[in-house]
Order: structure tokens, then sequence, then C-alpha cells
């Protein structure tokens, strides 16, 4: 259970939030910096030890780019966060840039190119990364976002669906015909992003759409929760993973889908304003949290069946960040009390069991009881983007209120 005892009203203090954020970027800055071969080492241990000197994923080198930008934007004076994230970009751009074919690889072994598939995820980040970056003073990133969005208008929109492909070869020849609603989710956070950082209306737009397809027409095919797969017509594939003794939740609804897009729906909503959007983040965040929270030993469920019962009941990092911004936002929206106590009861959550107090950084995935199943802090591309990117729209929320 929840030790609440431990928690404290520092869940929502500005100033404390930005004190936790930098806190993390310091757990794995400077380890994380590779000066030999360029970007960053994104697997660490719970002691901060580097546990692998070679693997370089678009995730990892986007994340770390997009969190020390978030440093520099909440302290200008903070110039070691604008050199680190100017080391990742320069990585990003000679050696995850495919420079004949366009697109950005998915891995890299120190500088070769071990998986030149050109994820929709992949390049969503990098249009985060980018947007964060410009956004806190760094010019040459601006370029990076017109790129990353003219290459998706070219390549990876499907304008009858207003959504994005999954996935396609290396020289642009071949598309996966697996399609997901989360390479769309992070595409719409970083539209957004890019353009709260520009103020170009098309990202504004494109984001729109995106919300639009995923929370109101995919939702209608799926019983009213996010569901994440689906063949290439943007048909629900019901039986996907299925026949996967290894993931058990690919044939599951992931909850923290559910509530992250509420949190989206209504960063879209402080910019383009639409009645149905508080209304759909308010649905989705509710039903998932009468369905997912485990009353016995806290956080939420990573998977749930269609018809709620619990599938896979570890607890993830990622959806225990993405609550406390989703609780907050909805709170600020609402003015109603409950989504502030559900801030609470998570905020009391992780500090008892995700936050490392000792080391720094969050915990990545916990069993149902709240037991670690080994000694990675960060298995790659975690780097703790998650908290940092809530923490900073909550203190966001709370200054703006």
């Amino acid at each position: 259970m929840v030790n609440k005892s431990v928690y404290s009203s520092d869940f929502q203090n500005p100033e404390w939030l930005k004190n936790h954020i930098f806190k993390i970027l310091e757990f794995y800055y400077p380890k994380c910096m590779d000066y030999e071969n360029g970007g960053y080492f994104s697997y660490f241990l719970d002691d901060g030890a580097v546990g692998d000197f070679e693997t370089k994923h678009i995730l990892g080198t986007a994340k770390f780019i997009y969190m020390f930008s978030i440093g520099a934007l909440l302290d200008r004076d903070a110039l070691w966060c604008i050199e680190a994230a100017e080391h990742g970009l320069k990585f990003l751009q000679e050696f995850h840039l495919d420079k004949n074919n366009g697109g950005y690889y998915w891995t890299l072994k120190k500088q070769q190119v071990s998986d030149s598939t050109k994820y929709t995820t992949g390049h969503a980040f990098v249009l985060l990364a980018a947007s964060k970056a410009y956004e806190a003073g760094i010019q040459s990133a601006r370029d990076i976002i017109e790129y990353v969005y003219e290459l998706l208008e070219k390549h990876f929109w499907e304008p009858h669906h207003e959504l994005y492909v999954n996935e396609i070869n290396r020289d642009f020849t071949i598309t996966s015909p697996y399609r997901s609603q989360e390479a769309n989710m992070h595409m719409c956070e970083a539209m957004i992003a890019a353009y709260e950082a520009t103020s170009d209306k098309k990202f504004l737009r494109k984001s729109y759409e995106l919300s639009k397809s995923v929370t109101v027409k995919l939702t209608s095919k799926s019983g009213g929760m996010i569901w994440d797969h689906y063949d290439e017509n943007w048909q629900v594939d019901w039986n996907y993973g299925k026949e996967s003794e290894e993931d058990i939740s690919s044939a599951a609804f992931i909850p923290g889908f559910s509530i992250q897009w509420s949190k989206l729906l209504l960063m879209l909503k402080r910019n383009f304003s639409q009645d149905w959007m508080a209304i759909k983040a308010e649905y989705l965040y509710n039903t998932t949290m009468s369905k997912a929270v485990d009353n016995e030993y806290g956080g939420i469920f990573y998977s749930i069946s269609q018809k709620g019962a619990p599938i896979d009941t570890d607890k993830y990092f990622w959806v225990m960040a993405e609550t406390l911004g989703a609780s907050a936002l909805l709170a600020s929206d609402s003015k109603e009390a409950y989504y502030w106590n559900v801030y609470t009861y998570i905020s009391a959550y992780c500090e008892t069991f995700f936050i490392d107090n000792e080391h720094g950084g969050w915990h990545q995935i916990l069993n149902r009881t709240n037991t670690k199943y080994n000694n990675f802090k960060t298995a790659i591309p975690k780097v703790d983007y998650h908290p940092v990117a809530n923490c900073y729209e909550v203190i966001k929320t709370l200054m703006s209120n």
C-alpha cells in the first residue's frame, strides 16, 4: 500500500518540481555524454553506472535533447543544458540522419547503422526534441522542425485517414501494413510542441487532426477506450499479439495510452479550444481510472482486458508520470477537486516506490507488489523523459492558475 505519511505538498510546488527535474538531469549528466563517438549513453544501472557503451537509439538521443532543453527553459543560466542538447543535436544530424534517402535511422552501434527502419515514433521524438531545443534558444533546431514535417508529409501521412503509418524501410519503398495509434499519439505531442515553439499553425492543425482521428474516430471502433493495434485500413486488430507468450499486453488495452491522450487533449485545448476536447479527456481518464487502479497495492495496472480485468499487473514509470500530468491538467481545466486528489494519491505512490531518492531518477518497472525486477534504472531508451515532461507540464499548469 502507499505510505501516505511520506507525502508532502511539494508535488504541487513549482519550485520543488523544477528541482526534481534537475535532480533527474543530474543523475544522467555528465555520465550520459559520449565524448568519443558522440551522442549519449542511455542504458544505466540503479547506481548510475553505464550499462551499454555502444547502442545509440533514436529515442534515447531525442529524449535527452528534449530533457536538456527543458532544463534550459527552466533555468536560462544552465548553459550546461544548452551544451548537452547541442551535443545531441550534432550527433542526430551527423549519424542518425540518412543523408542518402532521408529520415532518421532507428538504432546505431556507436556511429554505425544497426537498424535502418524509419519509424513514425522515432521521427515524432526528433520533432519533439527539435521543437523544445528551438524554444530553448537553439536556432539550428528550426531547420530540423521543418525538415521532419515535410518528410512526414511526403512519406508517412495518410490524408484519407488523417493518421500516420507506423514504419517504412530504409529507402521508403516498403511500408508496413501494421498501424499503431501510439505512433500518432507521440506525433500529436510533437506537433503541439512544434506549434508552441514556432507559432506556425500548420502544426496546430495537424495535432488537431491526429487527436480527432484517434480519440473520436478510432475509439468509436474500440468501445470508447484507446486500442493500439490496427491493420492497414485502420480497422481494429483484436487478435494482434495473441500468439505471443512473451508480450501478454499486446492483445489488451494499455490504460496509460488513454491517460496520456487525456493530457494531450487538454494541451491542445489551451491552444485551440473546442468543447469536445475536455469532454473526451475526462471520459478517457475517468473510464481508465475506474478500471485500472490497483486498490490493493497502489498504482495503475499496465494492461487490462476488454472487460476491464487486469492482465499485466506490473507498474510502469511512464504510466504513473502521465497520470500526474493528466491529473493536473484536468484539475486545472475542470476545477474539480477529484483530479487533485488523484494527483496527490499518485504523487504519494511515486514518492514511495518509483522515485529513487538514494541515487536519483525513477525506477522503470515494478511488479504488482511494487518490487523491482532488476537493477536497471533505464533500459534503452527510457532515460526518464516521461517524469521530466510531466513535471514540466504540471509546472506550467500551476503557474497559469
